[in-house]
């Protein structure tokens, strides 16, 4: 399978991960997780399609499923969630991108850590136009997202090595062999 190819598997896969997480715990796509996984063993620009995946996929059922209003305010609120999105996995992305470190554990975890505040400070600017800026800073709302997130991307990472160990091809990438 060439590289191309195993990196839309995973994509995909990820992205379906995402969505029963989202089902499961009735909460957003966990970008932040996402991003982090994606960060540690995949290419940047497929990374970023997998964040943009994630949220495509929870807005969809958002407003397919769960009938979210079709008023400007929310649907702006979507497009200020997919750029929230994109900057989680730019974030763990630009972070990794400067330091050495060789442990898989340590990479997730400065990755989740960048992700979650580079989404968070995306999403702070939105509600700053839009509304929000308390719920967004909340400390017990903000430590929740980011517990939550983190239970998340443990559950991936095992996905993930499950999968490479019963012979999925890995994404491939620059950091992809940690």
């Amino acid at each position: 399978m060439t590289q191309a190819r195993a990196s839309t598997l995973w994509i995909m896969l990820l992205t379906l991960a995402s969505m029963a997480t989202s089902f499961a715990l009735a909460c957003t796509a966990p970008v932040a997780a996402l991003a982090a996984l994606a960060a540690v063993h995949m290419r940047p620009r497929d990374g970023i399609a997998l964040a943009l995946a994630a949220w495509g996929a929870n807005q969809a059922i958002g407003f397919l499923v769960l009938h979210y209003p079709h008023d400007p305010k929310t649907l702006l609120w979507g497009v200020g969630l997919g750029t929230a999105a994109a900057g989680s996995a730019i974030g763990a992305y630009a972070v990794l991108g400067r330091l050495e470190v060789r442990s898989t554990i340590a990479k997730l975890a400065i990755a989740y850590l960048a992700a979650f505040v580079a989404g968070k400070l995306v999403t702070l600017c939105w509600a700053a136009v839009l509304g929000g800026v308390a719920i967004t800073l909340n400390p017990g709302y903000s430590l929740d997202q980011f517990v939550r997130n983190g239970a998340i991307l443990i559950g991936l990472y095992a996905f993930y090595r499950l999968l490479v160990a019963l012979g999925v091809p890995a994404p491939g990438g620059r950091l992809a062999t940690a």
